[in-house]
């Protein structure tokens, strides 16, 4: 298992938080996803046997909003 803090953008509202956890969590082996709106930030914890930080980014991504590795 590994853990994976995320850089998102573009969040403005709870629903926009909403989307990026839905979209993180419906990610091939995630375990689960944390956003918090107003650092904006995503904590994922995911099996790194089954996904990678570049599908997770690629997931929020495809929800629409901008996320980078955090660091």
């Amino acid at each position: 298992m590994a853990t994976l803090k995320l850089r998102v953008t573009g969040m403005t509202c709870g629903h926009c938080q909403m989307k990026v956890e839905k979209a993180l969590q419906g990610a091939s082996g995630v375990y689960s996803a944390i956003v918090d709106l107003a650092t904006g930030e995503a904590e994922v914890d995911f099996n790194d046997d089954t996904a990678t930080s570049e599908q997770l980014v690629r997931a929020v991504e495809t929800a629409g909003y901008g996320a980078r590795i955090a660091g």
